[in-house]
């Protein structure tokens, strides 16, 4: 098996006596499209903050790439290749979706963003941003002001945003939230695409788009894996069943 491309080690995170992480340990394989899930509350977003650098952790290590990371702030993780996109999104509305995306662009290429307002009439910067957002389907919408966007091309658009940073892995935390089952749909199809060519880490509460989706499965409950494993095993485990699963398929 290859060494994996990100390795997670006694991970924790604690706001006085509520512990919101603990001691989470596990690792991702090159190529995998892997789902963290759990019921809420159960520290998911606080491990991707972790992951991203936006959020240090109290003790453990971060390994990306075999380099220790848990010292370097979010952009320098981004510089490695270590991405994330926004359960809520973090768009900027009065700019088109391609301005967007070169934005990203130009902050990959290490630019200030001041000097966006000159430089997004670069091809340097236009053509692969538009080639991101052909990539989650939005080419024919480019030229939209994002703000314009329905709610699921938001979420095809913080893809696209993220894809511009040239990641060689994504974490992504509910792409899926508040889209409609058309909406859903294109998503859950972008990143069937996505997973042939890059490494993701997803946070999803739609256990469809899990279980097609994921190569493996890690459960959190109450900020501790209590398994790593496939979809199938997941989904037949007796303790996540207990915890999760089995109330989530009653409701």
């Amino acid at each position: 098996m290859a060494d994996p491309l990100l390795e997670l080690r006694h991970l924790r995170k604690a706001y006085g006596a509520l512990v919101v992480t603990d001691d989470v340990s596990l690792s991702v394989q090159p190529g995998e499209l892997h789902a963290i899930i759990g019921p809420n509350g159960a520290g998911k977003t606080t491990l991707i903050h972790q992951i991203s650098g936006t959020l240090s952790s109290d003790s453990g290590s971060i390994l990306f790439a075999g380099e220790d990371v848990t010292a370097l702030s979010m952009p320098q993780r981004v510089r490695r290749g270590l991405a994330r996109s926004f359960q809520i999104t973090s768009i900027l509305p009065g700019f088109s979706a391609l301005e967007n995306v070169a934005l990203a662009v130009q902050a990959r290429a290490g630019s200030s963003f001041r000097f966006f307002g000159n430089a997004a009439q670069e091809k340097a910067l236009n053509e692969p941003a538009m080639e991101c957002l052909s990539e989650v389907g939005l080419g024919a919408r480019a030229h939209i002001p994002a703000g314009l966007l329905s709610h699921g091309e938001k979420r095809q658009l913080e893809l696209a945003i993220g894809l511009a940073t040239q990641p060689k892995l994504l974490l992504l935390d509910e792409p899926l939230a508040g889209t409609g089952h058309d909406e859903s749909q294109r998503v859950v199809e972008t990143l069937r695409r996505l997973k042939s060519r890059l490494t993701i880490v997803l946070i999803e509460h739609d256990m469809d788009a899990v279980f097609s989706l994921a190569d493996r499965v890690s459960v959190l409950v109450y900020g501790r894996v209590i398994a790593t494993d496939t979809p199938e095993r997941i989904r037949a485990h007796p303790e996540v069943r207990a915890a999760y699963l089995g109330e989530e398929e009653t409701v």
